[in-house]
């Protein structure tokens, strides 16, 4: 009992020491990300404006400057500096969810959860340097998926699919590109071998992208 009278005062000492979670940071901007205000949040339309556009002015890029795009995607890989500066995009696109989504029962582990996340990404940079650009970028892919398919979820249009194809094929792809990041590389290699191979890429892209804007103009 007298070792618990000296111990049971430290306790509230070392609770109040202890920052607290910023689980109202940036409440707002989750909420509207994804969809979790009840007025609703990111709409339809101007996703699919956005990316329409994304698609078109990135891919229309490519074409102009093919040789250069080809130069920097064969070296993108093994970039280190591109791996770095996208995981830490990617670990604080985390932290953020992190600190804002309802985590139920488990709400009470959010610090637990949001340092294994942070160790997670600066031991990749520091341990895992092989290939870090690709398994950042397959991060940050399935980050972003997430908002497009809040977007699409429960609309009427059937041409909404056009947004979930798009984001499950970041998915897919982004999975691979943590899981077998050198597939990212044979695959530039596979694309960038035939004129036709790269052409169809850079068109269909484009292609694509005007669908999406066209659709998201008329029908969201």
């Amino acid at each position: 009992m007298e070792f618990w009278s000296h111990v049971q005062p430290i306790t509230p000492i070392l609770h109040h020491s202890i920052p607290p979670v910023p689980s109202a940071m940036f409440h707002d901007l989750y909420d509207y990300l994804y969809h979790d205000a009840p007025t609703g949040g990111i709409p339809l339309k101007g996703t699919g404006i956005v990316l329409g556009l994304a698609l078109i002015a990135s891919h229309a890029w490519v074409l102009v400057n093919g040789e250069k795009t080809k130069a920097f995607l064969k070296a993108f890989p093994r970039t280190f500096k591109w791996g770095v500066i996208l995981m830490s995009v990617s670990l604080l696109w985390a932290m953020f969810l992190l600190s804002n989504m309802d985590m139920g029962e488990f709400f009470n582990m959010r610090r637990i959860f949001m340092l294994v996340v942070a160790a997670g990404g600066i031991g990749m940079i520091m341990f895992v340097p092989e290939f870090l650009a690709v398994r950042a970028l397959g991060c940050l892919m399935l980050l972003a998926a997430s908002p497009v398919l809040y977007a699409a979820f429960m609309q009427p249009q059937t041409s909404r699919l056009l947004l979930p194809i798009l984001a499950y094929a970041w998915i897919i792809a982004g999975m691979y590109f943590i899981g077998m990041p050198y597939l990212m590389r044979d695959g530039i290699t596979w694309l960038t071998a035939k004129p036709g191979r790269w052409n169809a890429a850079v068109y269909g892209g484009i292609g694509y992208g005007v669908l999406l804007l066209a659709t998201a103009i008329v029908s969201y």
